[in-house]
């Protein structure tokens, strides 16, 4: 125990000056890393968002393999943290447990459901956000054929590419959609080779557009695109920036809203346990627009995402979910 909390100090799960504060917020990411530009990046700036308004440190911890979870959830709960929140589907299990353990601990996991009374469980509808890239790709397209490089192969994932392969056909039901999954364990998440070598196999057959749900692997999928004049759309966070005139749109999952609105509600006590479900909605999820794919997005594209999203919204366009 005494090396795994010098490794935990080590990895900078320390407080800063709000050490003498009561309110110890507290955030584990999963693997690939707080900067993979993508899914954790996206809670890390959630994390930064509340320390620059509320002025209060937090604890962190960068998992690298799948025997840490239990650990620190509980490191962090007897160093006092007042609310944890767990980035990732695989702390399910290590939360059962350990929240438990620590029944006066708020914690907080994203993208799963572990009904306890002190978790709040956060989960997206990507499939509403997925139909809408899947429709941007469908109409950018000038083959007919788009692709999908998705990470872990999970169910979560399986979420993405069913509500991408719905956006397409709505444009064009005779569209061809291809679909890879990088692997079955969490290393799929972090391997930009893999994701470029499926991007380019795509590409290969006719895809033009290639989507990407695949965390840090999907950095390898923009990179093969950018590099073969094609285009790609990027996931969770805005990644249009990572290639101009080449990322499409990115699908945007406000992973950092969920985050930040934990903490603030932990801080001013209006935090409650129980499941939430964000769609389009609730703006937790979306697309992204900005300048780096503003010659990419036309206005008549956009009229057509716009028309659907807001269907979407009031009932009466219904995006099918996944069936597991």
């Amino acid at each position: 125990m005494k090396t795994l909390l010098s490794a935990l100090l080590a990895a900078g799960l320390a407080l800063g000056s709000a050490q003498a504060a009561d309110f110890k917020p507290a955030i584990i990411f999963d693997m690939g890393g707080k900067f993979d530009k993508s899914f954790n990046e996206a809670a890390y700036n959630g994390a930064e968002r509340f320390k620059a308004e509320a002025g209060d440190e937090y604890m962190e911890f960068e998992v690298t393999n799948e025997s840490q979870r239990d650990q620190v959830l509980r490191k962090m709960a007897q160093r006092g943290a007042s609310i944890i929140v767990a980035v990732g589907f695989a702390f399910a299990t290590p939360l059962e447990t350990v929240s438990a353990e620590f029944p006066d601990t708020k914690f907080v996991i994203i993208d799963s459901v572990v009904e306890k009374p002190n978790i709040q469980s956060v989960v997206f509808k990507e499939h509403e956000g997925s139909f809408l890239v899947g429709m941007a790709a469908a109409l950018a397209s000038k083959t007919g054929k788009v692709g999908f490089v998705g990470g872990m192969d999970i169910p979560l994932i399986r979420n993405f590419a069913h509500g991408y392969e719905q956006g397409v056909k709505y444009v064009d039901q005779n569209d061809e959609v291809f679909t890879n999954m990088t692997g079955t364990t969490p290393a799929a998440w972090n391997d930009p080779t893999k994701g470029a070598e499926l991007a380019q196999s795509q590409f290969d057959r006719g895809a033009d557009v290639v989507y990407a749900a695949a965390g840090a692997t999907g950095l390898g999928v923009l990179q093969a695109a950018a590099d073969k004049g094609k285009l790609s759309i990027g996931v969770d966070s805005n990644q249009n920036f990572l290639h101009p005139g080449s990322v499409l749109t990115s699908m945007l999952k406000r992973v950092d809203v969920a985050v930040y609105n934990a903490f603030k509600s932990a801080k001013d006590g209006s935090w409650q346990a129980g499941t939430q479900s964000l769609g389009l909605k609730e703006d937790g999820v979306g697309y992204a627009l900005d300048e780096h794919n503003a010659s990419l997005i036309t206005d008549d594209i956009k009229a057509k995402l716009e028309d659907a999203k807001a269907k979407i919204i009031a009932g009466e366009l219904k995006v099918e979910p996944y069936a597991q």
